[in-house]
């Protein structure tokens, strides 16, 4: 269970970036209050993950997942500039997380 939950931590740690992108810093209630809940609910899960795994990997799986997913929604909804180098830069990060999971012995 403790992947499971750092798994969705890391998903709602894609959700939050992109909610601060749409309340534009706070100023929109409208998208500021599920982007307050999605990171307070991802902080919860990824600290439940982090009774069982080690420390170092449930920070580095979930700021990975978070990189991954978050570089992803910036290319594909916001438009953000991509090339070869940052899409490898990120696959990179990918191949990182995927090891963790691979290795961890939880």
């Amino acid at each position: 269970m403790a992947w499971f939950y750092l798994i969705l931590a890391g998903v709602l740690e894609i959700a939050w970036p992109i909610g601060f992108k749409y309340s534009d810093g706070f100023t929109k209630w409208l998208p500021a209050i599920p982007t307050a809940l999605a990171l307070l609910l991802s902080f919860f899960l990824m600290s439940i993950a982090a009774r069982t795994l080690p420390i170092g990997t449930v920070y580095a799986v979930w700021t990975g997942i978070g990189v991954l997913g978050t570089s992803l929604c910036g290319i594909l909804i916001f438009k953000e500039p991509y090339d070869v180098l940052r899409i490898s830069c990120i696959t990179l990060i990918f191949v990182g997380v995927v090891g963790l999971k691979i290795l961890a012995k939880e």
